[in-house]
C-alpha cells in the first residue's frame, strides 16, 4: 500500500509516465518534446560510498530531440539543502550519462512552490558558474479539476489535481467527478489510483468523503485499501453499526451532490436493515439526479 503522501506523488508518475510530460506541456506550458518512451530508473545517485545522493523518481524520456532525465523531487516544506543537492543530482547525471536533466519539484504548499521555483546560483554576484531553475508544479499552476466531463479526458491528472490540492479547503470539490471520471478506466488501474488519492488527502473530511465515495463503486473491494476499510468497520464492533453507517452514507453522498432529500426518502433511508438493499442504494446514489431514483428499479 502506499503509505504516504509523499511517495503517492511518486508512484502516479510510476503508474503514467508520460503524465509527467503532460503537465510540463499543458500546466506549465513548457514545449517538452513529445515523449517516444519513458522508463522508470534506479533512484540512487551515490557515488562515493559514504555519501548518499538519492531523487525521489527518476525517469528516462526517449525523444526526437534527445534523450532526458526527468528528476522528479516531493518536497513538503522549505529546506534549504535542496538548494546543494539539487545541482549535485543534475551535474551527476549528465557527467554520467552525457543526458540532459530536467528538474521538477512537486509541492502541496504555496509557500514551498514559490522558494522551490527561485533559480539557485551559484558563483558571485555578477558572474554565476552554474544556474539551476526548477519546474515546479503546485497548487498555484496545477489546474482544479472540478468538471466531469474534464477529468474523464485525462483521468490520471484529474488524479494529480487531486494530490496536488490535497490540503487545500477546495480538496473536496474535485472528489466527486474523479469518482466517476475513474468508473471509465480499467477497474485495476482504477483501484490503484484510489490508493492514490486517499494517501495524499491529508484533511481527514476530505479523506472519509473519498472512502465513502468509493464504497460505493465495485472494483474498490478488490484493492488492499478496501480491506483496511473493512476492517476498520469490523473493529467498531456489532452489525448495527455497519448497517447505520450505510445509511449516513447514502444520504450524505446525495447532500454531497445537492440533491435535495425530501422526509419520505431519509424515513426510507434510515428504516432498511438489509445491507445488501443499502449497498444498491448507495451505488445508485453516485449518479441519481433525483433522491427517489434510489428506488427506481423497484417500482
Amino acid at each position: 500500500m502506499v503509505g504516504s503522501p509523499h511517495e503517492a506523488l511518486h508512484r502516479i508518475f510510476q503508474k503514467d509516465p508520460a503524465l509527467l510530460t503532460r503537465a510540463l506541456q499543458r500546466v506549465l506550458h513548457v514545449p517538452f518534446p513529445e515523449p517516444r518512451e519513458i522508463a522508470a530508473l534506479n533512484v540512487d545517485l551515490t557515488e562515493i560510498e559514504p555519501v548518499e545522493r538519492r531523487v525521489d523518481t527518476l525517469l528516462r524520456a526517449e525523444t526526437d530531440e534527445g534523450t532526458y532525465f526527468l528528476v522528479v523531487e516531493s518536497q513538503g516544506r522549505v529546506d534549504e539543502r535542496k538548494r546543494g543537492s539539487w545541482p549535485y543530482y543534475l551535474s551527476y547525471l549528465y557527467e554520467k550519462y552525457r543526458c540532459e536533466p530536467v528538474l521538477i519539484v512537486i509541492t502541496q504548499n504555496n509557500a514551498t512552490a514559490r522558494w522551490a521555483a527561485r533559480p539557485i546560483r551559484l558563483g558571485f554576484r555578477d558572474w554565476h558558474s552554474l544556474t539551476v531553475r526548477p519546474l515546479v508544479l503546485g497548487p498555484e499552476n496545477v489546474p482544479l479539476i472540478t468538471d466531469e466531463r474534464q477529468a474523464e479526458q485525462d483521468v490520471t491528472l484529474a488524479v494529480l489535481s487531486a494530490m496536488t490540492h490535497g490540503r487545500g479547503p477546495q480538496a473536496t470539490a474535485i472528489l466527486k467527478p474523479l469518482a466517476s471520471a475513474l468508473r471509465t478506466i480499467d477497474p485495476d488501474s482504477a483501484a490503484v489510483l484510489v490508493q492514490f488519492v486517499d494517501s495524499c488527502l491529508t484533511d481527514p473530511q476530505a479523506q472519509q468523503q473519498w472512502r465513502e465515495l468509493m464504497t460505493a463503486i465495485q472494483y474498490f473491494w478488490r484493492h488492499p485499501l478496501a480491506e483496511q476499510v473493512r476492517e476498520e468497520g469490523r473493529e467498531q464492533g456489532r452489525e448495527q453499526g455497519r448497517v447505520e453507517n450505510q445509511r449516513q452514507m447514502i444520504l450524505r453522498v446525495l447532500e454531497w451532490r445537492n440533491i435535495p432529500v425530501p422526509d419520505d426518502v431519509r424515513e426510507r433511508v434510515n428504516a432498511s436493515g438489509d445491507p445488501d438493499e443499502l449497498d444498491t442504494w448507495a451505488r445508485r446514489a453516485v449518479n441519481a439526479t433525483d433522491a427517489a431514483e434510489l428506488f427506481t428499479e423497484e417500482r
